[in-house]
């Protein structure tokens, strides 16, 4: 039994993480070296859609939700195999949803005392999707969990036809009349992103990304009890029934990441799958892992990276030490260089981490 955790699950978090720490900048700033550089497809791939469709960069936040999904069955087994009890995982389980809504509402700086800080976050997203998701794969079989999950993401669908009650006129599926934004213009209205409007981590959207985590369950629970033999080869097939299922039902019901629609949970998950499968094939089958480090010292304290972010002043520290050397060259380069300087910095704290084994694990 493959209880320990592969090393393509961790290089593939940094990968994805990278893209957030700063990547997604360089490819901008590398773009806009080029006469229309920010009208091209790779530059508008580093932006969230503003509503309907899908980007790249729509695709970082539910991957990391796939991979947090992915661990589960791994760490679930490893915990069993020191003795734990379902209740003792079952309250780990909850102890970890719980600090990482803490920890959102820090990112959303709750310290500063104001009266509208926003509630909802990324962290919380991620916190109680994968708890919910947890507590689903403790209880039930492969079976019940399938159907499960697609009672949600069809009972998603159907919820999201009734129009918010507050916005007469608005279809069902806009951003003023979405049946998700009501409910969250009742509970929290001041707490929200776009205040008294919207929110892309609100209440009722955690529903289909409790599905994006068993999508990664399911893929753990595969790579870790089924035989070795064309594991690669089942996930890539999974792969494309799950963005091919999404692609059609997406003629009636929008990608839309904002929304997180059960359309988007299928496309991105089938995404997030072949994504895995690659870099299972090159880690954990071929053996080549000379390239992983790169990509394992930011999997290691992802959660690291993304607050220290909205901590730490990593922009004033890269103007310091190369803000002279950029306003010498041309303004698209020294706005590529700043870029560069500033992905390099971040990635050489997290290498000093790193390298003393200090992890923040959540």
């Amino acid at each position: 039994m493959e209880h320990k955790r592969l090393l393509s699950i961790d290089a593939l978090r940094g990968f994805d993480m990278m893209f957030i720490m700063g990547f997604a900048a360089i490819v901008k700033a590398t773009c806009q070296l080029f006469p229309g550089g920010e009208d091209s497809w790779l530059f508008h791939q580093m932006l969230h859609a503003d509503w309907n469709g899908l980007f790249h960069h729509d695709t970082i936040f539910p991957l990391f939700l796939f991979i947090s999904g992915m661990t589960f069955p791994f760490s679930m087994a490893a915990r069993r195999e020191r003795g734990a009890s379902g209740r003792r995982i079952f309250w780990h389980t909850v102890l970890r949803g719980l600090i990482l809504c803490l920890l959102g509402l820090v990112y959303n700086k709750i310290f500063k005392l104001e009266p509208t800080f926003r509630i909802p976050s990324v962290l919380a997203r991620i916190g109680l999707a994968w708890m919910f998701a947890a507590w689903i794969y403790m209880a039930c079989g492969w079976k019940w969990r399938a159907g499960i999950a697609a009672f949600i993401l069809i009972g998603y669908n159907l919820l999201l036809l009734i129009p918010a009650p507050d916005a007469a006129g608005a279809g069902s599926l806009s951003l003023e009349g979405n049946i998700v934004g009501y409910v969250d213009r009742c509970l929290m209205p001041n707490h929200l992103l776009q205040r008294g409007l919207f929110d892309p981590e609100g209440l009722l959207s955690t529903l289909p990304a409790i599905v994006t985590a068993m999508l990664g369950q399911f893929t753990g629970e595969f790579v870790k009890d089924s035989g070795k033999s064309r594991k690669t080869l089942w996930m890539l097939l999974a792969a494309v029934v799950l963005v091919g299922a999404g692609l059609v039902w997406s003629l009636w019901f929008p990608l839309n990441k904002k929304l997180w629609t059960s359309t988007f949970v299928l496309v991105v998950g089938g995404f997030s799958v072949a994504l895995f499968a690659l870099f299972y094939w090159l880690i954990d089958v071929r053996g080549w892992k000379k390239w992983t480090p790169f990509f394992t010292v930011i999997g290691m304290n992802s959660i690291t990276i993304y607050m220290l972010q909205r901590i730490v002043p990593f922009k004033d520290i890269t103007a310091f030490f190369f803000g002279g050397a950029a306003r010498l060259m041309p303004e698209a380069w020294g706005a590529w260089l700043l870029s560069v300087a500033y992905f390099a910095i971040s990635w050489l704290l997290l290498w000093f981490l790193y390298r003393k084994k200090i992890f923040l694990k959540v």
